[in-house]
C-alpha cells in the first residue's frame, strides 16, 4: 500500500511537471550535451553544457565540466541545437480592453520561440501587459510597445501631432507608431517634438511625406520597406496614391532598379533600420488561391471571423481592376533586391512579419519570414542575425541575441542545424523564455488550449 501511494505521488508530480514550465528562478536548469549556435559568428559548438540560473546564462562549457548544485533540472540536448530566441519586431497584440486576448496572443508568439515582440499598434492596456511580463507575473515575450498610432485619422493638425507625442512620452510608451495619412506639416511637427522629448518613431512612410523626408527625419525603423519602391518609380510625384496602391503594389513593375544604390546609401548614412515584413506581399498580394493559405495547419489558432476576413482581403485584392499578377511578382523581386542590397551594404535589418496579418499567424510567420530572407539571397546565418544579434544591437542590449555567459536565457532547442537549413527553426523541442523552460510536451499542451474551433 505504501509503495502504491509513493508511485501515485510520483506520477502526480510528473504530471504537474509536464503541465507547468520550469522556472530558473526556482530551480537551476542545465541543458546538457547540446550543440550551440552562439550567433556571435557563423559557427556551431558541439558537446556543450549551458547552465541557467535566475533567468540568465551563468556558464557555458564542455559537457561534464560545469559545476552545479543539487537543485537542478536537466534538459538532455543530445543530438540537438541550441540557438537564441527569435524576435518579431513588427508584431500586433489586440489593441483593446481584453487582457486575456492580449496574453493569449503574446503566449502564442512565445510557444513558437519568439522571445521578444515589438507591438506596432498600441493601446493603454499594453502598458499593463508589459509590466506583467517584465515582472514575471505572466509568461510572455519581452514586450516593446508603441502607443495608439499617428495617422491621417488621428492627427488633423500640427497641434494634434505635438500634443500626442508629449502624451505618449508621458504615458511611458517605448516609441511612436506611424500609419499612413500624415502630411508633410504634421509629420514634421511629430518628428521635431519626438526628438525634443526623446522618443523614437517607426512604421509606415506616408505617401505625401515620401521616403527621402522620412530618412532625413531619422526614423528608428522603416517597416514594410514602405516608400522604398515608390522612390524608384520615375515621376512618382505625379502619380496619385490610389493609383500606386499600398507599397506601390500597382506600379512596382515601373521601378528603376538603377536607383537602388541611392536609396541604400541614404539608409546607411542615416542609420535607419529596416523591418521588411516580406510575409505581407508574399502571402497577401501574390497570386494564388486564398483557400490554400486558409487551410494551413496554423490557421487553427485564429478565430473563424479573422480567417474569413483574411480570405475576403485576399479575394477582394485580386478582384481589383488594377491587379496584375505579373506586376506583383516583379514588385516582390524588386523588394528582394532591395533587401539583399541592404544586407550587402550594412543597412540594419530586423526580423518582422506583421503577425497577425493576412494569413500571418503569430509565432509561425516569423519562421516563414526567415525563409523569405533566404529566398532573397541572404544566407541562413544572415537571416538569423536579423532576429537575434541585430535585435540586441537595436535595443543596445549586449545580453540579447547570443548564447554566451551573461546573456538573458531566451533560447530555442531545435533538432537540426539552422545554419544549413533555415527551416530547422520550425522543428522545436523546447523554448526557454527569460529562464522559464517550456518542453515540447508543454508547448503541445498549451497550443492545444489556444486552438479556435
Amino acid at each position: 500500500m505504501i509503495r502504491l501511494m509513493i508511485c501515485c505521488l510520483l506520477l502526480t508530480a510528473c504530471s504537474i511537471a509536464q503541465e507547468k514550465y520550469i522556472s530558473s528562478a526556482e530551480k537551476d536548469i542545465l541543458i546538457k550535451n547540446v550543440t550551440i549556435v552562439p550567433m556571435d559568428t557563423e559557427r556551431i559548438v558541439p558537446g556543450q553544457d549551458v547552465f541557467v540560473s535566475k533567468g540568465k546564462i551563468v556558464s557555458v562549457g564542455n559537457t561534464g565540466k560545469i559545476k552545479t548544485g543539487d537543485n537542478i533540472f536537466i534538459v538532455d540536448g543530445t543530438g540537438k541545437f541550441l540557438m537564441p530566441g527569435l524576435a518579431e519586431m513588427h508584431a500586433h497584440v489586440p489593441p483593446e480592453n481584453d487582457m486575456t486576448a492580449i496574453e493569449q496572443t503574446g503566449f502564442l508568439f512565445a510557444l513558437k520561440g519568439i522571445t521578444t515582440i515589438r507591438g506596432m499598434l498600441g493601446h493603454p492596456l499594453h502598458l499593463e501587459y508589459r509590466k506583467k511580463v517584465t515582472s514575471g507575473e505572466i509568461v510572455g515575450p519581452r514586450f516593446i510597445t508603441s502607443g495608439p498610432s499617428f495617422s491621417g485619422n488621428t492627427i488633423k493638425s500640427t497641434g494634434d501631432a505635438v500634443a500626442l507625442v508629449k502624451a505618449q512620452k508621458a504615458a511611458g510608451y517605448d516609441f511612436l507608431k506611424l500609419h499612413p495619412g500624415l502630411t508633410p506639416e504634421t509629420f514634421a511637427a511629430m518628428a521635431t517634438t519626438a526628438k525634443e522629448v526623446g522618443i523614437p518613431f517607426a512604421g509606415h512612410v506616408s505617401y505625401k511625406v515620401g521616403v527621402w523626408s522620412a530618412i532625413e527625419a531619422g526614423y528608428a525603423t522603416i517597416d514594410h520597406m514602405d516608400g522604398f519602391v515608390e522612390s524608384l518609380v520615375p515621376g512618382i510625384q505625379n502619380i496619385p496614391e490610389s493609383d500606386a496602391g499600398i507599397f506601390a503594389v500597382f506600379i512596382g513593375d515601373k521601378a528603376d532598379e538603377n536607383q537602388i544604390p541611392k536609396l541604400i546609401s541614404a539608409l546607411k548614412a542615416k542609420g535607419i533600420w529596416v523591418v521588411p515584413t516580406e510575409c505581407l506581399p508574399r502571402r497577401w498580394f501574390a497570386a494564388g488561391d486564398p483557400a490554400v493559405l486558409n487551410a494551413a495547419p496554423e490557421m487553427i489558432y485564429m478565430k473563424p471571423e479573422t480567417r474569413n476576413n483574411w480570405m475576403n482581403a485576399k479575394t477582394n485584392f485580386q478582384k481589383n481592376p488594377k491587379y496584375n499578377p505579373a506586376a506583383i511578382e516583379k514588385l516582390i523581386q524588386i523588394r528582394q533586391k532591395i533587401l539583399l542590397e541592404c544586407q550587402k551594404n550594412g543597412v540594419g535589418i530586423l526580423l518582422g512579419s506583421d503577425a497577425p496579418q493576412v494569413f500571418d499567424v503569430p509565432g509561425f510567420s516569423a519562421h516563414q519570414e526567415l525563409e523569405y530572407y533566404v529566398d532573397a539571397g541572404l544566407t541562413p546565418y544572415q537571416a538569423l542575425v536579423t532576429g537575434t544579434v541585430n535585435v540586441g544591437r537595436y535595443l543596445s542590449r549586449k545580453d540579447i541575441g547570443t548564447v554566451k555567459n551573461g546573456s538573458v536565457a531566451d533560447l530555442i532547442l531545435i533538432n537540426a542545424n539552422p545554419l544549413k537549413d533555415i527551416k530547422a527553426t520550425r522543428d522545436i523541442e523546447g523554448v526557454m523564455l527569460a529562464g522559464k523552460w517550456m518542453s515540447k510536451n508543454y508547448i503541445s499542451q498549451e497550443l492545444k488550449k489556444l486552438e479556435r474551433k
